[in-house]
């Protein structure tokens, strides 16, 4: 069983700066717009909307455009002012912002999915449109002419779509756990590999191009960093939410991972810090401490005449042990353990106040997050709510 975490009380916060509501479902993705206080959403309750600052202070809708499906996800290009809407019903739908945002023009519309589009991404320097559906489907368009320009079949939903440009690498999360990269051609794709770490579902990955980390969250509750670039199959867990984890985002120029989960906290990581791979867990008849034996160990038992323990694993050695010889209680946040975790005895005599210190933040943001966007410019974070409220906040005080 999961230990329960409980975060201690933080004196650096970040701060609220505004509530959007007037959706009529969940909004299930939303962005800041650079250089302008205003946010683009879109809903399950098919709209579309841009939502400008009054001089009331108050964001009210510049556009309220009502889709003929439910809208599931959106990818929008600041440059030029492109938005692509996934939809419920497999389509993609473009269409072109005006410079003062009350007005949107429709482009082109992409017969992309069988079903409900689960995440889009719009690569301006390819002009590429990348898509994933619930039609376990992963597909990529020309954005100029619209045509289809290759496919691929995900082993389950993807519910995590990211991209790297310098190399035409593409990252696919499903919903089994799985994660696939692909190599990208103008016309064809091919197979790089496929890698586990969660025991749930990936429900969100974020990309660092520049130190090569893959990000990934998911129902199990943990965030893996994967080492791409390193390429030695490095896989660093992060334990930090009591919910699966919803939305991910990476501050480059601070190296601080931010992740948002079902339990409405919003988790600050510091990726500046040389991290520890958490040892896989050995497999033992018998405590490897005290070589007392397991309960189902009925030879070592009988011969021993003593009665059978339960297995308990140290979560720093990875060693089998009894709960006598791992009755102690620690934090170890360089191996991702913000909150405190079993460990052997040995094992916690060994870790230092140092190796305690924490290397994350937790913060509540007081509803059920489902997505999550950043803008590093002004240190802003969006986080949509499953109780179909957008809230802005100022991370300046947390992201530094």
């Amino acid at each position: 069983m999961a230990a329960e975490i409980q975060p201690k009380a933080q004196t650096r916060k970040p701060i609220l700066l505004q509530r959007v509501e007037g959706s009529q479902e969940v909004v299930n993705m939303a962005v800041i717009v650079p250089k302008e206080e205003g946010v683009i959403s879109v809903s399950e309750d098919r709209t579309v909307r841009v939502w400008l600052k009054r001089d009331s202070g108050q964001y009210w809708p510049s556009i309220y455009h009502a889709m003929p499906s439910p809208c599931s996800c959106m990818s929008f290009n600041p440059e030029t002012r492109r938005l692509s809407i996934g939809l419920d019903n497999g389509t993609i739908s473009e269409f072109i912002l005006s410079e003062d945002y009350n007005k949107m023009t429709p482009v082109k519309n992409y017969q992309a999915h069988q079903s409900r589009v689960t995440m889009i991404l719009f690569v301006l320097e390819l002009e590429w449109v990348l898509s994933t559906g619930q039609d376990k489907h992963f597909s990529w368009h020309c954005s100029e002419s619209g045509q289809l320009l290759g496919g691929y079949r995900t082993s389950a939903v993807a519910s995590g779509l990211q991209f790297d440009v310098e190399t035409r690498h593409v990252f696919i999360g499903d919903q089994s756990g799985q994660v696939t990269i692909l190599k990208l051609e103008q016309e064809n794709c091919t197979l790089v590999t496929t890698f586990r770490g969660h025991t749930g579902g990936v429900t969100a990955l974020c990309w660092d191009p520049v130190q090569r980390m893959l990000f990934s969250g998911s129902s199990d509750h943990s965030v893996i960093m994967w080492d791409i670039g390193g390429r030695k199959g490095t896989a660093i867990e992060l334990q930090g939410h009591n919910d699966k984890v919803q939305a991910l985002s990476y501050a480059q120029h601070t190296r601080q991972l931010i992740s948002c989960g079902g339990d409405g906290g919003i988790v600050v990581w510091n990726m500046d810090v040389k991290r520890q791979e958490t040892p896989e867990w050995l497999d033992s008849d018998s405590c490897q401490k005290c070589d007392q034996p397991f309960f189902w160990n009925f030879k070592q038992m009988w011969d021993s005449k003593k009665i059978g323990l339960r297995q308990h694993h140290c979560r720093k050695c990875g060693k089998a042990v009894c709960g006598k010889c791992s009755s102690k209680r620690s934090s170890i946040p360089l191996m991702g353990f913000e909150f405190e975790v079993r460990v052997c005895d040995s094992c916690h005599e060994a870790i230092t106040d140092e190796e305690r210190a924490p290397t994350a933040t937790f913060h509540d943001s007081k509803h059920n997050i489902v997505h999550v966007h950043f803008d590093a410019t002004r240190g802003w974070l969006l986080t949509s709510g499953t109780d179909k409220v957008i809230k802005l906040w100022d991370m300046t005080p947390v992201v530094s």
